[in-house]
């Protein structure tokens, strides 16, 4: 008889700083360290802790008195891996390994080691890679013999057999040297199959929202399809586009992306974007709410900080869906629902019943329509390219001949304008 093979038995603590310009409260950042350590196969979380702290203590992060109390903690609960919910220098990350005897993964490390289990495309993987070395690199971490090795992550949870390898920068730099020149050759055949979708004559509407918002089961709502909608934080890394067709008629691409998550690390922006890049070029944005979650607001702030710092184009419109209204106590809910049809730009929906989503399809129609200008260009006789491409994404109002070439008319929305300009 076979056996399953034996998780790793992971603690969860959160330092709480205590500082006012926290935007989450302790307990519901803990909870969702706790989600990120349930993402990651082969960890059972035994327990989860706030630890308050006054002040970060360089050698260890925390006082000798509490390093102590948490090391008995840790042994009562046969812990084989303690995850910090936070940033620990290599200092700080090899001190308390010592004393705890355990391995220790922080904030970065345990999302790096998600976001390498996830990433499926080419690109994905590579961002991850070199986010992956460029943090291993101030650390050189080494492989804990006696953690089994559940899957292929990047070897900050070991397994039996694999050596104790202390590789120097030079190794991991020489590395890091490959995995760029890879990148800009994947990144080139991207930019190739961005310019095939531009020929594409349907809009892009992206959804975004915090991780766990209820994307992906809204996702396969609208399109059919069966994208991965787990309750597991960043369930699914790389974007997933369908075809919709709406009431009108026309059609739009639909576009599934990760979730967002507060203290992003910064090595995995660039991962970020390459996963993200189909929103930037979006027509409109969905910016999907848990509407039934304590710290929905707080939520709303972390995706809308990092659009902004991605780059995202504030000419882009952006409808807000207050998702989850079927969670809502029935007095609330009616509530929610009569604010959200009085303000424009905002929608009430559940994404598992399907009430609202006839009108956020309607919705989707308006906002297209009103995003459209109306803007007359000259081209010579010579540019048969753009005056084809606006006629195959029925721009085109009318045309008049001159004696230099042709005048059209054109209703476009900003994105296809830019893409006309690119052609």
């Amino acid at each position: 008889m076979g056996h399953e093979a034996a998780s790793t038995r992971a603690y969860v603590i959160h330092p709480d700083m205590r500082r006012e310009e926290q935007r989450h409260a302790p307990e519901y950042a803990l909870e969702e360290a706790r989600s990120l350590a349930l993402a990651l196969p082969g960890l059972e979380v035994v327990g989860a802790k706030i630890v308050p702290l006054s002040k970060p203590v360089p050698k260890t992060l925390f006082g000798s008195g509490k390093v102590e109390e948490l090391k008995a903690l840790f042994e009562a609960a046969e812990t084989e891996l303690v995850l910090i919910d936070g940033p620990l220098t290599p200092v700080q990350q090899r001190n308390l390994e010592k004393a705890w005897g355990v391995k220790i993964l922080d904030r970065t490390g345990l999302i790096l080691e998600i976001f390498s289990d996830r990433a499926r495309t080419r690109e994905g993987v590579l961002q991850v890679e070199m986010a992956a070395l460029g943090y291993q690199r101030t650390r050189l971490v080494r492989a804990w013999t006696h953690l089994e090795r559940q899957r292929g992550g990047l070897g900050f949870v070991g397994g039996p057999g694999e050596t104790q390898i202390e590789a120097d920068r030079r190794a991991i730099d020489d590395q890091l040297t490959r995995l760029r020149r890879q990148l800009e050759r994947v990144v080139k055949t991207r930019e190739l199959h961005r310019s095939a979708r531009a020929k594409v004559p349907f809009p892009i509407v992206a959804l975004v929202g915090y991780t766990n918002a209820g994307k992906s089961t809204l996702f396969n709502r609208l399109t059919g399809a069966d994208v991965l909608a787990k309750d597991m934080l960043f369930a699914t890394l790389d974007p997933t586009m369908r075809r919709v067709q709406l009431d009108s008629g026309s059609e739009i691409i639909l576009s599934d992306t990760v979730g967002f998550i507060s203290d992003l690390p910064t090595q995995l922006v660039a991962a970020f974007r390459a996963t993200l890049e189909e929103v930037l070029e979006a027509d409109l944005i969905l910016h999907v709410r848990d509407i039934a979650h304590p710290e929905t607001a707080e939520q709303k702030d972390d995706v809308e900080d990092i659009l902004n710092d991605l780059g995202l184009p504030k000419t882009v419109p952006v409808i807000e869906l207050w998702n989850k209204i079927d969670l809502l106590e029935p007095e609330n809910r009616q509530a929610m629902t009569l604010r959200a049809e009085r303000e424009d730009g905002i929608g009430a929906i559940s994404a598992v019943t399907g009430e609202g989503l006839d009108s956020l399809l309607r919705d989707i129609t308006t906002a297209l329509d009103v995003h459209r200008f109306a803007e007359t260009v000259s081209l010579p006789f010579s540019d048969g390219r753009r005056r084809a491409w606006a006629y195959g994404e029925g721009l085109v109002q009318s045309e008049r001949q001159t004696e230099d070439g042709v005048e059209l008319d054109l209703l476009w929305t900003a994105r296809q304008a830019a893409r006309f300009t690119d052609l």
